[in-house]
């Protein structure tokens, strides 16, 4: 066997080996198998975990930009016309979330922890000074004592709204930013607490909110089941909540937002506990993004979410008292938030019935800016980058008894919207990049012996058919070689003619004898020139 001859059936053995054995590591996704069963492992919360470290102290800076609606016609507004509001801020502020008091519980399949959180104003990414800045809004306030009187009567309604007159207070109320944001103290709220000290004296929308937390959680580690991992098992001691009318509204599902489990697939729903909604909302997937150069999910919040009962049955249970629903796009907190008719939404009613849109001028609701999503790493489960985005509003109506209400048209106002964002840091980027990698390289390995095999199999096909046609130029290489002798042979020999006699002009030798018959001679002879 020649040399050649052993390097083709070399390769056929070895290419043949590759194809089978990398097909078959294909067909039962052995490598994707490993891979997956070693994220379900190590991502965990456990200390021993890689993401424990993340989840406990989170890197990406988180920030919270806060816009305000300033009222450009309030007397309008209380003679019964349009309210007329311009969108001010954003003034940001970054978050600091630290995981505290952790305490693993079960085994380790469970977590106990709190997340404060604080806030530190940001003035290269604001539009002003929040406490030079002055807004005009609702005086929520007031509001909360109209909607508390309501169920007295006229006669006491009367007499409040003349002694609040008093006071210089009224339906509208000018402020500074930091002042509505971080509190101040109301000259009505002070009155109320001389008499109920309960009664905090102080009010702003985010008063009491720096340095402190939204309540207990206990999380499920993932050590049980990698699809458990990070999800709430408890907030305040409850499994469940009690405010709503239905008990599918009132389970705590999902995580707090902070991680998801691995290996998440484009037709699933994720779930999000909101504790500053009082409930649990679900995103769907939307489209395929990169962030940073990592390839991620869109989830989002679906228009079902905050769809009236009468289009999406499953809502009926957040209506409070049950029947009392509004419309799509808005949900009634106070049910969890004692004091003024609160009610949130996406920003500029993103999403929500049209009537709210309409019902006051300057809003301009579009997806890019007012739409809440979240980017996650499929593999990991990871929040790549992250867009919370909500609006406070508050209903104003008439109230008998105050005259001040006398003609306005029942409105959900517009108060203020945040917007809080988080993008993976680059250092975090570029770790999960190399992890992807590292991933997508060991998961197709058995593609990698499939490709070789084929580039053995073409290498293989050329050496054949190569092997093949030089085996074909040496057969007619000798050929043409026998011919060629044969033709040389036949060129320098003579034939000398047959005949019954002797040519007369050659001489007989003496010595041979005269024979009987005819004789063929054959004698080579020179070449006879021209």
């Amino acid at each position: 066997m020649t040399r050649r001859s052993c390097a083709i059936y070399a390769t056929g053995i070895v290419c043949a080996h590759l194809l089978i054995v990398g097909i078959a590591l294909v067909v039962a996704q052995v490598f994707q198998t490993m891979i997956h069963s070693r994220l379900k492992k190590e991502i965990t919360l456990t200390e021993k975990s890689q993401m424990f470290e993340s989840w406990k102290n989170p890197p990406p800076p988180v920030y919270m930009e806060y816009y305000f609606f300033n009222v450009t016609n309030p007397e309008v507004f209380l003679a019964g016309g349009k309210a007329s509001v311009q969108q001010v801020g954003p003034y940001t502020y970054r978050e600091y979330r630290p995981r505290e008091n952790v305490t693993f519980l079960e085994n380790g399949t469970k977590v106990y922890a709190l997340n404060p959180k604080s806030f530190v104003f940001v003035p290269e990414k604001s539009a002003g000074d929040p406490k030079v800045d002055i807004i005009r809004t609702v005086n929520i306030p007031y509001v909360a004592v109209m909607n508390e009187l309501e169920s007295y009567t006229f006669f006491v309604r009367t007499m409040v709204s003349m002694y609040v007159g008093s006071l210089g207070v009224d339906v509208f109320m000018t402020r500074t930013v930091h002042e509505i944001l971080w509190g101040f103290k109301d000259p009505l709220l002070s009155k109320i607490h001389k008499m109920k000290p309960d009664v905090d004296e102080h009010f702003g929308l985010m008063w009491k909110k720096n340095g402190t937390h939204e309540g207990e959680f206990v999380f499920h580690t993932g050590e049980q089941n990698y699809l458990d991992y990070g999800k709430i098992d408890t907030w305040n001691g409850l499994r469940e909540m009690s405010w709503w009318s239905s008990n599918q509204s009132n389970m705590i599902n999902g995580t707090d937002g902070a991680v998801f489990h691995p290996l998440i697939n484009r037709n699933e729903l994720l779930y999000i506990f909101a504790a500053d909604l009082c409930r649990s909302i679900h995103l769907a997937y939307v489209e395929d993004v990169e962030v940073k150069g990592i390839q991620a999910y869109r989830f989002a919040p679906p228009n079902d979410v905050l769809m009236n009962p009468k289009e999406n049955p499953t809502n009926a249970g957040f209506c409070v008292p049950a029947g009392e629903c509004l419309g799509t796009g808005v949900l009634k907190v106070s049910v969890c938030r004692e004091g003024a008719p609160i009610v949130v939404s996406f920003p500029h009613f993103y999403q929500a019935d049209p009537a709210y849109i309409n019902a006051v001028d300057g809003l301009n609701p579009n997806k890019e800016e007012h739409e809440t999503y979240l980017d996650l790493q499929p593999t990991t489960g990871v929040p790549i980058r992250a867009c919370k985005r909500a609006q406070l509003n508050i209903i104003l109506k008439r109230v008998p008894g105050f005259p001040k209400t006398k003609f306005i048209n029942e409105t959900i106002f517009p108060i203020m919207f945040v917007n809080e964002t988080a993008t993976i840091d680059d250092n975090s980027a570029s770790q999960m990049r190399m992890l992807l990698l590292i991933v997508t390289l060991v998961s197709n390995f058995p593609l990698l012996i499939v490709g070789m095999g084929i580039i053995l199999l073409l290498v293989l096909v050329v050496l054949f058919f190569r092997n093949r046609q030089k085996k074909n130029e040496v057969k007619r290489i000798d050929f043409t070689e026998a011919f060629h002798s044969f033709t040389t042979v036949k060129d320098d020999t003579a034939y000398t003619q047959v005949s019954d006699k002797l040519d007369d002009s050659s001489e007989k030798p003496a010595s041979q004898p005269m024979k009987n018959g005819s004789y063929i001679a054959m004698s080579p002879v020179e070449a006879q020139k021209c």
